[in-house]
């Protein structure tokens, strides 16, 4: 009960403007952050993208910012995306492109948000990369999935989608999503959600999230089981986004069980979390892809990270009481 508690709290503060502005000016929160932030620049994004490739592990780097509330915001992080698709190009980097469409501008103009991603993707399609689409609060989801649709629909196949074990939901979008031989990551969720619409219980998720690997696993199958491509960027049609060592178990045995070659599951990643369990998959030869923020606007992400977890709070209090 506490733990929820702490939880809530914490995503809730995620969206409070007046804690934002005490946090980001404790320079111990800028220095943990670090743990989970690659940095401000997209110089140390980079550097950090290159690290985890000479450890044999790909990565995904994201620009960090939400709910762009003006369009010429929205233009500015199309245009900084684009860089870092060149950036990653130009370093020969094995790792594609995740982004937020409130990002983009999808609370502000529709079309507007559709023109910037389809800037992005583009882009992306020249450089032979690949863009994941985040998933954000469940009252996005509709959106999220029609502009998604919408994408694909224009012919960018490279292209791929969150989905979120602890909404009730998901297991109807999966399978709107498979129908399309999409490419999905499948993460617990990280927003505070009413149980009208998620599960509250922790057990009740972890099982949701088991019965939708089993389904990704058959839609992978179904879809002739593609691996990941050879420069590391497109990703397999499930990636299995946990650091349950219980649910990538899961995973590994319903993979064997239903015949899915090794190359054709993935497994995701946090930066900054559990490199033990990074290094033990990349040892047994599975796929891993590292989730690589950066950028000023870390304090949203930075919160949610602590409320995952009630370890990562607690190395935040550690370093703040030192």
């Amino acid at each position: 009960m506490l733990q929820r508690f702490m939880r809530n709290s914490l995503i809730s503060l995620s969206k409070a403007g007046w804690a934002q502005r005490m946090v980001t000016g404790w320079g111990v929160a800028r220095r943990v952050a670090r743990r989970f932030v690659a940095g401000e620049s997209l110089a140390d994004a980079v550097l950090a993208v290159q690290a985890l490739n000479e450890r044999g592990i790909a990565a995904t780097l994201n620009y960090l910012g939400e709910h762009t509330s003006t369009p010429a915001g929205a233009e500015q992080a199309a245009a900084e995306m684009i860089r870092a698709l060149e950036a990653l190009e130009a370093a020969g980097a094995r790792s594609g492109l995740s982004l937020k469409l409130s990002q983009l501008g999808q609370q502000i103009d529709r079309d507007l948000c559709r023109q910037n991603l389809a800037r992005v993707l583009a882009r992306a399609r020249e450089l032979n990369n690949f863009i994941r689409l985040d998933m954000e609060e469940s009252s996005q989801v509709d959106a999220a999935l029609a502009d998604y649709e919408w994408a694909r629909g224009q012919g960018f196949d490279n292209l791929g989608i969150v989905l979120q074990a602890y909404l009730y939901r998901t297991e109807a979008d999966l399978r709107r999503v498979l129908s399309l031989s999409g490419r999905v990551r499948l993460c617990k969720g990280a927003y505070n959600e009413p149980a009208s619409v998620a599960f509250p219980q922790k057990a009740d998720v972890d099982a949701n999230y088991d019965r939708l690997v089993t389904q990704m696993i058959e839609g992978a199958l179904q879809a002739g089981a593609p691996e990941v491509s050879q420069d590391g960027r497109t990703p397999p049609i499930p990636a299995v986004a946990t650091h349950d060592e219980a649910r990538i178990r899961f995973a590994q045995a319903e993979a064997r069980r239903l015949g899915l070659p090794k190359g054709a599951l993935e497994f995701q990643m946090i930066y900054g979390i559990r490199r033990d369990l990074q290094e033990e998959l990349a040892r047994q030869g599975y796929p891993l892809r590292i989730y690589v923020p950066y950028g000023s606007h870390w304090y949203p992400y930075f919160m949610r990270r602590l409320a995952e977890r009630p370890a990562n709070l607690w190395f935040f209090a550690s370093n703040f009481f030192r």
